[in-house]
């Protein structure tokens, strides 16, 4: 997760010459688990490929906590319960107060239609720390990204219900080529509704998004689309609103970010904000987040789940994260990746860490290869990046105006 908001608070509060702290190590990876693979949609980018019908082999409760036991001893200090639909495990409420009690922090990704009133008062009860609610566009974006008339208004009814009860909610929004259009109005909605972050996640190649990923978007739109978001992330830090903007899978975010500094906030120096991004390093898969499927597997992270490093069933967690017999997790763990192509030379690999290596897999069949999605171009990666500002003169003040 690149935390754009963090990085441009770090510039605003620090002008004109920004020094910041280096970021504290994380005692273990972020765990993302997948509590149970049914859900009510069908969405068209599920990583999971669910459906809503029981699958036989999962995890049960008294499992669940056994493996949050071995857990809290490897130091993991995040749980976040995914699904699936969490909210269908009919356990959830007690999973999550037993995980609050163990002192994890503690967050939801759901869909959201299944949160009602009653629902969300339990949820502000558990203490759950975060809920995140996918919004794939508006009404009629979203309702057909899900396959169900109905479930925008449900989601954001969701969002306000939680917002009733002093929960902090954000929007996810996985972008592609059929839904650009509505980041704006999102963005837009999100403010209006009081939400307190917005993540953005770059299509990965992965289950059901692997599918469609010949409808990813351009390149072009990509950086369309991150050059709005940092802009409204630079206004919401300007203007002192409590809002979050995050993204997610695609790393070069980051020397992105940099590049549009240096193009729209030139007053400002990015030396300081390049070491903190050196130090962030990028990409974490099978170093900083980890996934738990339904039925105990251990993944590098929610986008591998064809790549299987052991089963919770048959060894503890804390001893299948450091195993490095697993080719694909030793080349993870290295500094730096053994990638290859242009990320092998690239000028920003320290930064970025070689991007998802889960897309060049899909790809080409070779995670190390080139990553499919890095929308810098050759120009960019081998320049420095105080340079960079020279991409599409002109362009910055009709960025900034909107």
């Amino acid at each position: 997760m690149f935390r754009i908001t963090h990085y441009l608070r770090g510039l605003a509060q620090r002008q004109p010459r920004p020094s910041m702290p280096p970021p504290a190590r994380p005692t273990g990876p972020v765990v993302i688990w997948n509590l149970i693979r049914r859900c009510n949609l069908t969405c068209k980018h599920c990583y999971a490929l669910s459906a809503d019908h029981n699958y036989p082999g999962e995890l049960s409760t008294a499992e669940i906590y056994a493996v949050m036991d071995d857990l809290k001893g490897f130091g993991v200090p995040v749980l976040i319960l995914s699904g699936g639909e969490p909210l269908l495990h009919p356990d959830w409420e007690a999973i999550a107060r037993r995980s609050k009690a163990m002192g994890f922090y503690t967050g939801l990704s759901t869909n959201g239609t299944l949160i009602d009133a009653g629902v969300a008062a339990r949820i502000a009860d558990v203490g759950f720390d975060y809920v995140g609610i996918s919004l794939d566009g508006l009404r009629e974006t979203h309702d057909k990204f899900r396959r169900l008339d109905g479930a925008f208004d449900a989601s954001l009814a969701a969002v306000r219900h939680l917002h009733a009860q002093k929960v902090k909610v954000g929007l996810r929004y996985t972008m592609t080529a059929l839904n650009a259009h509505d980041l704006g109005p999102l963005l837009d909605l999100m403010r209006a509704e009081g939400a307190q972050k917005f993540y953005f996640s770059h299509l990965n190649y992965a289950g059901r998004g692997n599918i469609h990923r010949a409808k990813d978007a351009h390149h072009r739109a990509t950086r369309e689309a991150m050059d709005q978001l940092f802009a409204r992330a630079w206004e919401a830090v300007q203007q002192g609103y409590d809002e979050e903007y995050v993204s997610g899978n695609n790393d070069a975010d980051g020397p992105y970010l940099l590049q549009w500094v240096a193009q729209y906030l030139p007053h400002l120096d990015t030396t300081a904000l390049r070491r903190r991004l050196v130090a962030w390093g990028g990409n974490s898969s099978g170093i900083n987040v980890a996934n738990i499927d339904n039925e105990g597997r251990v993944h590098p992270d929610t986008m591998w789940w064809h790549h299987n490093l052991g089963n919770v069933r048959e060894r503890p967690f804390s001893a299948i994260w450091p195993d490095l017999t697993d080719p694909v997790m030793a080349g993870l763990k290295r500094q730096p990746r053994p990638v290859e192509g242009r990320c092998a030379t690239c000028a920003h690999l320290m930064i970025c860490g070689g991007n998802t290596r889960v897309r060049a897999q899909q790809t080409t069949g070779n995670p190390w290869a080139e990553d499919p999605g890095c929308y810098l171009t050759d120009e960019e990666i081998r320049a420095h990046p105080a340079g960079l500002a020279s991409r599409l003169q002109g362009e910055g003040e009709s960025v900034m105006a909107g």
